[in-house]
């Protein structure tokens, strides 16, 4: 019935193999190429240091030897979860300042393992403290400003103040000069109407 070309059929499925297959050695070539150049980009973020302090009080046992050592502070390990919460949240508005797209940051429970219902306000906390240590940062930078601004305007209101002296001199001069003037005036006489009509 059907009499089928198998050596006509050949070469379209040649043709779509070798196709195929140069558009999948393309793909792996493309994607390899970009996995080494995205590990070779910098990282970030450099080493956070605030979590490793946090996570070796945590962690901190007492050595085999002397087993009566003092036990880490509750007071130490909620001040040090506290500065990993400001340096996460220093973190998180880098990252939405350079990404708008970027979800929150997500309690594991370390801070109400610490203290109960402390996780709600952790991160409010942290965020008050980073709020106002940039405040701090930026009042410091004002204040390094504020004797070169002084000093600015100082000399600026002393040529100011020089500069009214000079005007005050000068239209003191000319007042002067102005009231000798009509102190040598000379008065004329008009004649009067009555002497007009006599002529």
């Amino acid at each position: 019935m059907f009499d089928i070309d198998w050596v006509g059929l050949a070469l379209p499925f040649a043709y779509l193999m070798v196709l195929g297959g140069a558009l999948m050695t393309f793909s792996t070539i493309y994607r390899k190429r970009k996995a080494a150049e995205s590990a070779n980009l910098a990282p970030w973020f450099g080493p956070n240091l605030q979590r490793n302090v946090y996570l070796s009080l945590l962690h901190m046992d007492p050595e085999d030897g002397n087993q009566k050592s003092p036990r880490v502070p509750d007071s130490v390990l909620k001040a040090a979860l506290l500065r990993r919460a400001v340096e996460d949240i220093d973190r998180l508005i880098q990252i939405k300042s350079a990404k708008q797209a970027c979800s929150s940051l997500l309690l594991r429970g370390s801070a109400n393992a610490l203290a109960p219902n402390w996780g709600p306000t952790i991160f409010q906390s942290a965020h008050e403290i980073a709020a106002n240590t940039r405040l701090r940062a930026s009042l410091g930078e004002i204040e390094a400003q504020k004797a070169a601004e002084k000093a600015w305007w100082e000399k600026r209101r002393g040529q100011i103040q020089s500069e009214f002296m000079k005007e005050l001199d000068e239209s003191e001069k000319s007042s002067t000069r102005d009231g000798a003037s009509e102190d040598d005036a000379v008065l004329v006489d008009t004649p009067s109407k009555g002497k007009k009509g006599k002529k």
